[in-house]
């Protein structure tokens, strides 16, 4: 392309130490005249570095060299919705696959519109990539379509609204749960109600509650769906379904079948959402609903790396332990 010209001038600049940290490049009219190519064709070119993080734009000013690390193809914009387990797993395979190509900069906004909002639109047109989880209750579309589609790879919640060929690599909440639970079908059978825990403030209960559904009506299995942990009707002969965003209902669970002296696993049953290293041995291992977080990482670097569109539900499994 036309522009690669102008974008290996000033790296070459950069390399020869002609241009350094600080330093101002040349301005449109000296780089058309010198190069003589279009204002349009150089603004491209210029845009690409900024991008990559190499040159800044500041306003009325013009242009400055930013950073002396050339060699890095691409620039990630990553914004969380928090950093927890799951959320390292991720981070971790996109550092590991796209460290000798990429700069990742991580970024939360912690469930706050406003905050996703300052952050999407103070880094538009800074990065080749953006990489984004949503989970707001409000309707971020708007601010996403501002994104190029090319760039603009969404994780883990299928966002609604969005416009263009972009990317999306999901967890598919009603498919895995109805899913799920067919699977543990055998050891749910000993159980005589299946209690689903659903908080109103979690942006995927409702899928969740779909999928849950399904499998209850589908199997005439009794049921009952709560907003929290109830013992008013805490009895011998419920299984439990609960994806509280800090396993606060596990805890719960766990507390009142030791008060109440019931055997968790033959009494009571518990199906958490997420596997983490403590449900692993917790009360003997807790049977968990949950999502292969690094292969959603491995697919994001894919589509960086490879240039291409992507939009798949990601790999969930179940993995079977003493609690059910």
């Amino acid at each position: 392309m036309k522009y690669q010209q102008l974008t290996d001038y000033i790296i070459s600049l950069i390399e020869s130490d002609q241009l350094r940290i600080g330093d101002q490049i040349p301005s449109l009219k000296q780089f058309q005249q010198q190069l003589k190519m279009s204002k349009e064709t150089l603004l491209k070119g210029l845009n690409e570095l900024v991008e990559k993080g190499i040159i800044e734009s500041i306003y009325r000013k013009g242009y400055f060299v930013k950073t002396k690390d050339i060699h890095h193809s691409f620039r990630i914009f990553l914004l969380l919705d928090k950093m927890n387990i799951m959320r390292e797993q991720l981070y971790g395979m996109l550092v590991e696959k796209l460290k000798k190509n990429a700069d990742i900069d991580i970024y939360f906004h912690h469930h706050n519109y406003k905050v996703f909002e300052k952050l999407i639109k103070e880094n538009l047109g800074n990065y080749t990539h953006y990489v984004i989880a949503t989970f707001l209750k409000e309707d971020v579309a708007p601010l996403l379509n501002l994104i190029p589609e090319k760039k603009r790879i969404i994780i883990d919640l299928n966002q609604q609204g969005l416009t263009g060929e972009y990317s999306c690599i999901y967890q598919d909440y009603e498919y895995d749960i109805y899913h799920s639970l067919v699977k543990l079908k055998k050891d749910l059978a000993k159980y005589k109600k299946l209690i689903l825990i659903a908080h109103s403030e979690a942006i995927h209960a409702r899928l969740v509650i779909e999928g849950f559904l399904q499998y209850c009506a589908e199997m005439k299995f009794p049921y009952l769906i709560q907003s929290e942990i109830d013992e008013n009707n805490f009895q011998k002969g419920n299984a439990y379904v609960t994806f509280s965003r800090y396993d606060t209902d596990d805890v719960a669970l766990i507390k009142l079948a030791r008060k109440k002296k019931l055997k968790l696993g033959q009494d009571i049953g518990l199906i958490s959402y997420n596997d983490t290293d403590v449900k692993e041995i917790l009360e003997d291992g807790i049977t968990v609903i949950s999502t292969d977080f690094e292969a959603m990482g491995k697919s994001v670097a894919q589509i960086i790396l490879e240039g291409k569109t992507l939009f798949k539900r990601n790999p969930t499994k179940v993995i079977q332990r003493h609690s059910l």
